[in-house]
């Protein structure tokens, strides 16, 4: 039987590969900066501010809210249109608003009900996009 959980959250959803990668956090934290430079090395926007997620079975799933699906706001440019994709496996969470550690000890956030591997990273360094690329590939499969 297939089980259908969702929640909305303030969060951008790039997918790298196969698995998305959520960005949350606050308006002006960041969230659409870290989002576009993922894209310039490669991911695919599946979601700008605020991302769908929903749980069928045991797996989460992000998709964007269809009033700005295929939309993301360039600060100082405004809203532009980018491809996207409508729907990816949820991998990672990115918080960018929690205390980012030296050596993190690995933490879970539940969402719909699925836990989520979860790192704070500060999003405007110009390592971030890489160490979300690592952080992904670390993840076990």
């Amino acid at each position: 039987m297939t089980q259908l959980s969702s929640d909305l959250l303030h969060a951008s959803c790039v997918a790298i590969g196969e698995q998305a990668v959520l960005i949350a956090g606050r308006s002006g934290t960041g969230k659409s900066d870290l989002a576009l430079r993922l894209i310039d090395r490669g991911a695919v926007l599946v979601s700008d501010d605020y991302t769908e997620v929903r749980r069928r079975d045991r797996t989460l799933y992000a998709t964007p809210p269809a009033r700005i699906a295929g939309k993301i706001e360039v600060r100082g440019v405004g809203i532009v249109d980018m491809t996207h994709r409508p729907e990816a496996e949820v991998a990672l969470l990115i918080d960018l608003e929690a205390e980012v550690k030296r050596m993190p000890e690995p933490q879970t956030r539940r969402l719909a009900g699925v836990d989520v591997p979860v790192f704070a990273l500060s999003p405007l360094e110009a390592s971030a996009p890489i160490k979300v690329e690592l952080l992904l590939k670390a993840l076990p499969r």
